[in-house]
């Protein structure tokens, strides 16, 4: 049981830093210190894709899967099992790439953008005003 458990969730979160890699940038709009997180998810991503190194979070799956006496993952990993084909089909792999990328680039244009436009000042204008007590 506990096998299962440990591929269940890397897969979950697999899935949720896929997702994190395609919009963290945008999350960084609202929560600006989250885009390093992001450039290093998205920097994992590109080497990954570029040459072909495994992620550890898709060994950790297929090892839990496997002990747990399941089918582990395909040969080509976590997004030949869950993605291609499923999301769409295969022999659109490399525009579904590209449509990541260039999602992570607009997210960062409209993160310096946003930054640029509404810089973020350390000053007593940005503070709250302190909370007095009797």
């Amino acid at each position: 049981m506990a096998y299962r458990l440990i591929g269940e969730a890397a897969m979950v979160v697999h899935f949720l830093i896929l997702v994190f890699m395609a919009a963290g940038g945008f999350l960084a709009w609202r929560w600006p210190r989250l885009i390093w997180a992001h450039l290093a998810v998205a920097a994992w991503g590109l080497v990954s894709v570029v040459t072909g190194v495994e992620c550890p979070l898709t060994v950790v799956e297929d090892w839990g899967r496997r002990n747990a006496g399941e089918r582990g993952l395909t040969p080509g990993g976590f997004i030949d099992h869950y993605i291609e084909g499923v999301v769409y089909p295969q022999e659109y792999t490399n525009v579904a790439r590209l449509g990541v990328l260039i999602l992570v680039l607009a997210s960062w244009l409209g993160y310096l953008w946003r930054r640029r436009r509404n810089p973020r000042r350390n000053t007593a204008a940005d503070c709250p005003p302190p909370v007095h007590q009797r």
